[in-house]
């Protein structure tokens, strides 16, 4: 069986709804629902991974899924999805996903160990110094099994959206170097934490994908040389353990005067103010996993690609992101 598995940074799709849950039907934000439902309609996943989803209430009388279930059927009328969300976090863009139930179960099935659970702080020692520091993930990353129709594991699912690097208070450029320096290890410390929980799977032989905007890439910056590593090389894994790295669904980017190719988003310059092209947003996928395709959903880059040319306003405006889609194969049916 195959089956397309995506994810998507939808841009602050609460606001999409209104204060009971239900989208909003007039208005620039009925106009980017469209855009938006146009281009997973397109994608047609049997699995997508929402960065940036509609709020979750800790008292549960709104949900991210339940919002998705409702907008789906609003939006995406003729598809049959079905929504599934974690942890409430701590802001207001929460991680969720759809899924086609004809084709897929999914299960939220967190860690319930005291002390490992994604919504509990946790120690990392991120700057090598044997002094371990204690973190929380701002955003719970959510945690999913995929089965099978017949119950058999396909593979376990991490939705990430960590910590974002950008600076956005008034400083001079010495604070500027200080906060940057500790944003970076703040990210480092949540892929630390979602790697370690990549290995607790694969020691069960357990498959794996991480997936989501990671605010990262590979060899991105000046700080990935200053650290001597970079978060999305902590979550693909530890050299010494060849059989545990995990494999990127899309081709190394290569850097250009624009930035990096292929690229999910883009960012401006603090300094120069020019636009860069960048790739922060994937999916890495366990070895035991058979990836057929991986494709960023970039008009600007996939130019002999008729459906996604056909939909390059709506994906352009839809979003800052572009979405990220592979085709893996399962041998359950």
């Amino acid at each position: 069986m195959t089956l397309k598995i995506g994810v998507y940074n939808v841009e602050w799709m609460r606001d999409l709804f209104d204060t009971d849950g239900n989208p909003k039907m007039s208005g620039k934000e009925h106009t980017r629902s469209q855009q938006l439902a146009e281009v997973i309609a397109a994608m047609a996943p049997d699995f997508l991974g929402i960065v940036e989803g509609p709020n979750t209430l800790v008292d549960g009388s709104k949900t991210a899924s339940k919002q998705m279930e409702i907008w789906t059927q609003t939006f995406i009328p003729d598809a049959n999805y079905k929504g599934i969300h974690g942890f409430p976090s701590a802001g207001q863009q929460e991680l969720c996903a759809i899924y086609n139930p004809d084709k897929i179960k999914v299960l939220f099935t967190p860690e319930t160990k005291e002390g490992k659970r994604f919504n509990e702080p946790f120690l990392q020692d991120t700057t090598n110094r044997l002094i371990k520091e204690q973190y929380k993930h701002y955003r719970p990353p959510l945690e999913l099994s995929i089965l099978g129709l017949d119950d058999s594991l396909i593979t376990r699912i991490i939705i990430a959206h960590t910590k974002s690097k950008g600076i956005f208070d008034m400083v001079d450029y010495a604070r500027f170097e200080q906060i940057s320096a500790r944003d970076r290890l703040k990210l480092f410390a949540e892929c630390m934490s979602i790697r370690e929980r990549c290995d607790e799977y694969l020691e069960k032989n357990q498959q794996v994908m991480v997936m989501g905007d990671i605010n990262d890439g590979f060899e991105l910056d000046f700080y990935e040389n200053k650290f001597s590593k970079s978060a999305v090389e902590i979550l693909l894994g530890d050299v010494w353990k060849p059989e545990y790295v995990l494999k990127p669904v899309l081709p190394k980017p290569k850097l250009n005067s624009y930035g990096y190719t292929p690229n999910s988003s883009k960012y401006k310059d603090r300094i120069t103010g020019d636009q860069i092209n960048v790739l922060i947003d994937h999916i890495l996928a366990s070895q035991g996993l058979n990836v057929l395709s991986g494709t960023v959903w970039n008009p600007y880059l996939e130019k002999s690609n008729p459906l996604i040319q056909s939909l390059s306003n709506s994906l352009k405006k839809a979003s800052d992101h572009f979405p990220v889609l592979c085709e893996i194969e399962t041998t359950t049916t």
